[in-house]
């Protein structure tokens, strides 16, 4: 049987082109902790602006992530994941030309547009394509590839960056991502009926969503205690990890251990290889535990203590870092439960619009986060720099990431909620 005809095939030939897309989301909304000592020297920027300048990417993404929820229920992700990666790689061509930090900035809300409606695309798909009993694992290994894009905008980012320059690579990601979003037009569908194909065991047919039904579940949405929880779990793993991995986790490195921009990029590519394992790993085990909310809590709760190592500590030894650095990352996995959590509470129509309004508020996350931290930082400037790295003090980067490890410990006892919630039997609102 010719492999685009066999649904149980064709739907990891499409789920591949979706999550290369998705890689490329992840190297450029990660690239700015190796690009900023370059961005700082074109742009002259301080650093509240160069939080701002990486968070207007997510400040568009996480705007746009309610209204792609019901484009994806609507339109389905071949449409909305092709347009979407069209647009990003445009934005990254004209990021690459930018000569002013104004230019830049829009670019990078470009960027942020086009990729704002990948994941959603690619949740969405995997709910049509995949059976419920396999939504973790899915949710899991795209977080995975998200991993690999922030392995990729690390070291290999730095050295890549430092023989080429860094706007002949990203143009050339702008390129590439033009490629990625043909595939995803060529093999996505909405579901196996939308491909022409026998329907796959165990996965229901998608009904079609009218506005009257979305308008509905947008309202149940919004009076569901569940829902805002669960976001600010979001909110407090994602936004932290985006801050560790794509801002302040290398300047910290290279102010207050002296060390270089790629030596302090192998930190992060620690990070970002536990965002490799740990989400596929903490999925799999949610899905044959057949529980979420337990290894959500402890997962959360574990990734508050790691973050908390670098305001307890200021100059802790570099192998602590080292450990940190590895265990943020793989315990993200456990925040991207969420996700899985929210969508089993609303009937499959919804799923796209649940898993967006989540999915918003990590994206906030990520917008607030890195900005709160430069000017907590800006507090504490030496008007020296380090390795070409503007400097601030130990102190300041304690204050930094103690907001940053306060914040998820928030997140933790917003899943401690939901734990007792649960046990006590309370349930959201139905549709």
């Amino acid at each position: 049987m010719n492999v685009l005809s066999d649904p149980t095939k064709r739907r990891w030939l499409a789920w591949g082109a979706l999550v290369t897309v998705f890689l490329l989301v992840n190297l450029h909304r990660l690239s700015t902790a190796v690009l900023s000592e370059r961005l700082t020297t074109d742009f002259g920027t301080t650093a509240a602006q160069l939080g701002t300048l990486h968070a207007s990417f997510f400040l568009i993404y996480a705007a746009i992530q309610i209204p792609t929820g019901v484009l994806a229920d609507r339109v389905g992700p071949r449409y909305v994941g092709s347009i979407g990666g069209i647009v990003l790689s445009l934005g990254a061509v004209g990021f690459a030309m930018s000569d002013s930090y104004l230019t830049a900035f829009a670019a990078r809300a470009l960027i942020g547009l086009g990729s704002g409606v990948i994941f959603v695309s690619i949740l969405r798909f995997c709910a049509n394509w995949y059976r419920a009993d396999e939504f973790a694992t899915m949710t899991g290994l795209t977080g995975s590839v998200a991993g690999l894009g922030a392995i990729l905008a690390t070291t290999p980012l730095a050295v890549t960056v430092e023989q080429i320059g860094w706007r002949t690579t990203i143009f050339g990601l702008g390129l590439v991502g033009l490629v990625a979003a043909a595939s995803v037009f060529v093999l996505a569908r909405q579901s196996p009926a939308a491909a022409g194909l026998e329907p796959i065991a165990g996965v229901p047919e998608q009904p079609s969503v009218t506005l009257a039904e979305l308008g509905e579940q947008l309202r149940a949405l919004a009076r569901d205690l569940d829902q805002w929880l669960l976001s600010i779990v979001f909110f407090a793993g994602n936004g932290a990890m985006l801050t560790l991995v794509g801002m302040w986790g290398v300047p910290y490195i290279v102010v207050v251990y002296e060390l270089d921009v790629t030596t302090a990029s192998y930190f992060t590519l620690l990070a970002s290889v536990g965002v490799l394992l740990g989400p596929p790993t903490i999925g799999w085990l949610s899905d044959r535990l057949e529980r979420r909310l337990v290894p959500m809590t402890v997962g959360i709760g574990l990734f508050a203590v790691a973050l908390a190592t670098i305001p307890v500590f200021g100059q802790p030894p570099l192998a602590v870092i080292a450990v940190a650095y590895l265990a943020c990352g793989f315990l993200f996995g456990a925040a991207m439960l969420s996700l899985s959590v929210v969508k089993e509470r609303y009937p499959p129509s919804a799923s796209g619009i649940a898993t967006a309004t989540v999915n918003t508020a990590g994206f906030i996350g990520g917008t607030i986060l890195p900005t709160v931290m430069g000017v907590a930082l800006d507090a504490y400037r030496t008007g020296e720099t380090v390795g070409g790295t503007v400097a601030y003090t130990e102190f300041g980067y304690r204050i930094a990431f103690g907001i940053l490890a306060g914040t998820v410990a928030i997140g933790f006892l917003c899943s401690y909620w939901l734990v007792r919630r649960d046990r006590n039997g309370a349930s959201p609102p139905r549709l």
